[in-house]
């Protein structure tokens, strides 16, 4: 699709806006007479616009997707009829020849809503109806034919400007301008499969934006009657419960040939009335403040009713007040006892009742003085126990104050020394060149004593460290590189055949001992026992995957080279 017309539609824009600036300067050099009643603060009943448009397409007919072109020309007019101020209905009717290859026009009809102001008017509208639209010409072959003229749905929604021009009594207004979204479908028969001329069928989705200025003529005016206005006094306002008020109401504008409704309701009390005076019982209101409200009506028009509202405090009998609540001692010990003293007076002399309540412990008491008696705490700990003392009247009128009160416990008896890990014997792994992953006969003794403080420790645990020299560690770190390696490292061999020697050979419970790979160039495996409770101080090092590595059972030396 194309927008070619847009040089002229700037010219026609343009020109609108010197049009306004014209009047305007004219209707500012106007000598003074009388100025009638601005459109805006007495708005018309009645709006006929009549002027120019442009239609800006925006679709193709598909199938065969060839585009519509804008049209410059164009006319349009409308009708609006208003309710009231701001909501009417329109009828808009719009026509535009057919332009480079189609052409359109459509009736609708719709909601149109206003804002009256000081010399403009803001609107918006919308609408349904139908359109009537033909085309394209354009952009097929010479053999085929534009599409007949056919009608379908049309939507429509925007909005605009106006400027009341100040000539005869604001009977016209410039219509600065009209902007609105345009969707129109059409249907035009079936698409040719084959195409060999004639209309090509098919249908559009037409998405369109239409631009218009003109005049609008007003006829009538909407003027409201002054609204109804109401206003009501209580008397009296303050009372104590049980005593009589009364309501009055005032409506002013109401008219005289209509008999008014009155209603009343209130927030507290049981009030009675139906006409411009109403009475309030009180007897059933408890003590504060509360809101009457009237309400007179002579339609359901706007203006023709209206509320006033008015307030009336009930006071409470004077109840008793309680001075001060206080405990002494203010701190005791875990389960010790603190005097209460409350002290209270009623205005009325009326006989008092004392109650206590406490939020931890006990109070026993029922005059002005009670005990507490405190709740048990924890060594090392305090808590505060807030005491209520209340007091009442014979009318169940009452009063409270608190006392807080402070319970210690007892000491915290200093707590046991922490249990540390400590490091045992070291097996050596230097001496059978052969077979340097091998637990030999003199690794025994240290082993064995490991072995026994495992059994005197039933609750501790064992960390073996395994380490390899610098020679081993460069083996290692080639044979990691394979592919398919899996020969485990010296260092986790040697833990392995450790713990088998400890499991197998003294019986120590497979689970309590821990296997690790560490860093020292040594050949040899670090034995640490860490009791419960205590931190394992080489929890950081390397842990072995012990089903990774087959332990290889201690054997002497000459009996393993005769297998061999």
């Amino acid at each position: 699709m194309t927008y070619r017309p847009f040089r002229s539609l700037g010219r026609y824009l343009l020109a609108a806006c010197a049009v306004s600036l014209g009047v305007a300067t004219l209707g500012a050099q106007t000598p003074a007479a009388p100025a009638p009643a601005a459109s805006g603060s007495n708005p018309s009943r009645v709006d006929i616009f009549t002027g120019y448009s442009y239609f800006g397409a925006h679709g193709r007919v598909q199938p065969a997707g060839i585009p519509y072109s804008s049209i410059n020309e164009g006319a349009i007019g409308s009708g609006a009829y208003y309710f009231n101020r701001y909501i009417g209905g329109e009828v808009i009717y719009s026509n535009h020849p057919s332009g480079v290859n189609d052409g359109m026009s459509g009736v609708s009809g719709g909601v149109i809503g206003r804002l009256p102001m000081e010399n403009f008017t803001l609107f918006a509208h919308g609408l349904v109806g139908v359109a009537r639209l033909g085309g394209p010409n354009s952009d097929i072959p010479a053999s085929f034919e534009h599409e007949p003229y056919r009608w379908g749905p049309a939507l429509t929604l925007g909005g605009g400007m106006d400027y009341d021009l100040p000539f005869f009594n604001n009977r016209f207004s410039l219509r600065l301008f009209q902007a609105d979204y345009r969707y129109i479908h059409e249907d035009y028969g079936p698409s040719l499969s084959i195409p060999t001329g004639g209309a090509l069928g098919g249908r559009t989705n037409m998405d369109a934006i239409e631009l218009s200025t003109g005049i609008v003529t007003h006829f009538g005016h909407i003027i409201p009657p002054p609204p109804v206005t109401y206003s009501c006094s209580v008397s009296p306002e303050s009372v104590y419960p049980g005593d009589p008020i009364t309501v009055t109401g005032t409506a002013m504008n109401l008219n005289p040939k209509k008999t008014p409704t009155y209603n009343w309701t209130s927030t507290g009390g049981t009030i009675s009335g139906s006409s411009s005076t109403a009475n309030i019982d009180t007897k059933s209101a408890a003590p504060g403040t509360y809101t009457v409200t009237g309400h007179v009506t002579e339609g359901a028009k706007p203006g023709q009713s209206a509320d006033c509202t008015g307030q009336f405090t009930v006071k409470p009998f004077d109840p008793p007040t309680m001075s001060s609540c206080s405990a002494n001692p203010s701190t005791v010990d875990s389960g010790g006892s603190s005097a209460i003293t409350a002290s209270a007076m009623s205005p009325q002399n009326r006989p008092l009742t004392y109650s206590y309540s406490a939020t931890a412990g006990s109070v026993s008491g029922t005059t002005s003085t009670a005990t507490l008696t405190a709740p048990a705490v924890a060594a090392g700990s305090s808590s505060s126990v807030t005491v209520t003392c209340n007091v009442v009247d014979d009318l169940g009128k009452s009063d409270s104050k608190t006392a807080t009160v402070t319970v210690n416990g007892p000491p915290i008896p200093p707590a046991p020394p922490a249990p540390t890990a400590s490091s045992l014997c070291s097996v050596n792994f230097e001496r059978d060149k052969a077979r340097p992953e091998r637990v030999d006969n003199e690794a025994k003794a240290c082993l064995d004593d490991v072995a026994l403080s495992l059994q005197s420790h039933s609750d501790a645990k064992l960390a073996l460290v395994g380490n390899e020299d610098a020679k081993e560690q460069k083996v290692d770190a080639r044979l990691a590189k394979l592919k398919h390696n899996k020969k485990p490292t010296a260092a986790a061999a040697r833990a392995v055949n450790t713990k088998d020697y400890l499991v197998t050979e003294k019986g120590i419970d497979a689970s309590r001992i821990s296997l690790y790979t560490g860093t020292d160039d040594a050949q040899t495996v670090t034995t640490t026992l860490v009791p419960s409770g205590a931190t394992n101080p080489v929890a950081s090092d390397t842990p072995v995957d012990e089903s990774a590595v087959k332990a290889v059972p201690r054997t002497p030396v000459k009996k393993a080279a005769k297998k061999q």
